[in-house]
């Protein structure tokens, strides 16, 4: 549940000082019959009754509900003109903007591996308005009876970009570096390299489970819409969290187990780029590494 909260205009511009955020605002062309509802309309929502609502990532967050409150209190619907590209983008596309922009590339990470294929549909005109950015487009350019809907934003604070300087040790580069640690330990053969490997392979089969189960509980457990039909549950099988004990173990029904798991990685290694999810390529050096052990645990005499 998201509530809505009241605070005043100079502590919400000391919060954005703060934070070395920006703050850009459109004047709303609207009636002074039309500014009263709209102002009733927002004390009305304050009220404690009404003031909490279920938070929704893509179709009911705060961005929306600032979009839909202006809609539903004009004395004439609302036209907006196109704010796409002429390539349409996914819900991911949008998201990934902002992230790359940022240099937030663990952020983005998290972002692939938590939320699911509905992620991946093609956005309308209107729902790419669950942004900020795009809400300031759609207004800027919106119609009523004919009319602007919205004067030119203008800079209320401009604030240097609190964005950080791209890093060395991006996902990929971690997870490649990993990969040859494994390859070189794999190879080595030394009784000190095979203990490294099989405490490896322990703690990553086990973490692979662990995060099989965290999507799962995100899928069935929760009703976050967006986190459902997620297809890094072919990597991270939530079965691994048990057969982490069983890595090493000679029973033929263990060795089975591996080579069935390599292919289903060897089978996803190739549909990756063809799935109805789009996945995060850091993740390739993690399937790769998933695919080489298992192939290696599934021959082990």
């Amino acid at each position: 549940m998201y509530f809505l909260s009241v605070e005043n205009f100079n502590d919400f511009l000391y919060v954005y000082q703060y934070e070395s955020r920006s703050i850009w605002e459109q004047v709303l062309q609207l009636s002074c019959a039309e500014k009263q509802k709209l102002y009733d309309s927002l004390q009305i929502n304050a009220r404690v009754e009404n003031r909490a609502y279920r938070y929704d990532f893509l179709f009911d967050n705060c961005t929306t509900r600032a979009g839909d409150i202006v809609e539903t209190n004009t004395n004439a619907p609302v036209v907006y003109q196109n704010i796409l590209p002429k390539q349409i983008p996914t819900f991911r596309n949008l998201l990934h903007t902002y992230l790359d922009k940022g240099n937030q590339n663990w952020s983005k990470l998290g972002i692939d591996i938590l939320l699911g294929a509905k992620l991946d549909r093609k956005v309308s005109n209107e729902q790419a308005m669950f942004l900020p950015d795009y809400l300031l487009k759609a207004f800027d350019s919106a119609t009523v009876n004919g009319q602007p809907l919205v004067s030119a934003p203008q800079v209320v604070l401009e604030m240097p970009s609190p964005l950080k300087d791209k890093s060395f040790f991006t996902p990929t580069v971690v997870f490649i570096l990993l990969l040859a640690l494994v390859v070189v330990l794999s190879l080595v053969r030394r009784k000190w390299a095979t203990i490294a490997t099989s405490v490896f392979d322990f703690l990553f089969f086990f973490l692979l489970g662990l995060a099989g189960i965290l999507l799962l509980f995100m899928w069935f457990g929760t009703d976050h819409n967006v986190t459902q039909n997620n297809y890094n549950l072919l990597w991270a099988l939530p079965i691994n969290i048990v057969m982490a004990f069983f890595v090493h173990s000679k029973k033929a029904w263990v060795k089975k187990y591996f080579t069935i798991v390599f292919w289903v990685s060897a089978a996803l290694l190739l549909a990756w780029f063809f799935l109805p999810q789009q996945m995060n390529n850091a993740l390739l050096p993690i399937l790769l590494i998933i695919i080489f052990r298992t192939w290696h645990l599934s021959k082990s005499k």
